[in-house]
């Protein structure tokens, strides 16, 4: 059994969530071609007055590809509920895809981290403004202000080159990092969580991977593995005792399977019923946004150039379950893998105890 303070990735807790198996990384980077880069910021005493700190925010960046600019990717998107800020959203909707990378941070830093995204580029492709027309990046937020001294604008320029700069494939960091430093889910401390599904040949073959940043829930719905979790556990100190599910969760889902943007619309839609499975109830106040996109489809490519047929009827059935169960594991691995929190005022957000966790799942011995 592993020590008592030490985070495992929920499938470590030995749950196995679905029937496809996850790629070599378990991680949105699976799908071939997507890097992820993330800059933690966290600093400065508890006691520290507004606007001076304490820090505890970051960004994380996900590359569809490297060269999303100049060929955009095929996206889709949902809102299970709408109190929140996705920006591009419009264009996604519209024309169906996505030509920026896609960075996630904390409400007021939506601005900021637009802004140097544009100024990222700009510096680095000199057609970008010009003859190369124009930027519309893809940023959303989820409240970190609860622990994060948002009034002081702590993240800077510097802090999203360089989460645009490190962005690699590969293993994926979780928990307190990033754009998830200071997110509360369920009551504990939540953050960013990724998972990833392989389909068998028969089912194309595909992959399919999900990035979430969890601030949403509220400790008595928590399901894990459809294990009712949040029955089982004590209350968290500090815990308001009025019930309430509002909060934020941004879910990024990738795949390599030609689909366009209709059919990328329908899979973010599926990840919906993943939020719900561990517990999101969509409530009214919160903002739980959905996006997908295919690096296997391109709406850009140029006349004469091969595309495959995009999948259409029940051949798509595989993508759907595939993406349920990415993004719920996603979801609880953000929570196994984020640990204990102190941030403005004092305020402490505890971590999932994962002792906890394991005896209530051997309750249920059905669970695997």
């Amino acid at each position: 059994m592993s020590p008592p303070d030490e985070r495992l990735r929920a499938r470590d807790l030995g749950v196995t969530i679905g029937s496809y198996a996850p790629g070599a990384h378990n991680a949105i980077t699976d799908v071939p071609g997507v890097e992820v880069g993330q800059t933690t910021v966290r600093w400065g005493a508890p006691d520290l007055p507004p606007g001076e700190g304490p820090a505890c925010t970051g960004v994380t960046v996900i590359w569809p590809a490297r060269d999303v600019l100049d060929n955009p990717v095929a996206a889709g998107f949902f809102a299970l509920s709408g109190a929140g800020e996705l920006t591009d959203r419009s264009e996604i909707e519209e024309l169906g895809h996505i030509g920026t990378p896609i960075a996630l941070t904390g409400t007021m830093q939506v601005g900021l981290v637009y802004d140097a995204i544009c100024r990222y580029f700009i510096e680095r492709v000199p057609g970008i403004g010009g003859e190369q027309g124009v930027l519309i990046p893809v940023v959303a937020e989820c409240d970190d202000s609860y622990l994060h001294d948002a009034r002081g604008f702590h993240l800077t320029h510097e802090h999203v080159y360089a989460a645009l700069d490190s962005a690699t494939g590969g293993p994926v960091a979780e928990g307190c990092v990033g754009g998830g430093t200071g997110m509360v889910c369920f009551n504990y401390k939540g953050g960013i969580g990724t998972s990833s599904r392989l389909l068998p040949p028969e089912h194309g073959g595909w992959t399919v991977g999900a990035l979430v940043m969890t601030n949403f829930g509220r400790r008595s719905r928590l399901s894990f593995a459809g294990v009712p979790l949040g029955l089982h556990l004590p209350a968290v100190p500090g815990e308001q005792p009025a019930p309430s599910d509002r909060g934020l969760c941004i879910v990024v889902i990738a795949t390599d399977a030609p689909l366009d943007g209709r059919q990328l619309a329908r899979v973010a839609k599926r990840g919906a019923l993943g939020l719900g499975r561990t517990g999101s109830t969509g409530s009214n106040g919160s903002g739980e946004l959905l996006i997908a996109f295919s690096t296997g489809y391109r709406p850009r490519e140029p006349p004469g150039t091969a595309r495959r047929l995009t999948i259409e009827s029940d051949a798509i059935d595989p993508i759907f379950v595939a993406t349920i169960d990415a993004v719920e594991e996603a979801v609880l691995s953000s929570l196994c893998m984020a640990t204990t929190t102190t941030g403005r005022y004092g305020r402490v957000v505890p971590a999932l105890d994962l002792q906890l966790v394991r005896a209530a799942l051997a309750r249920y011995p059905g669970v695997e």
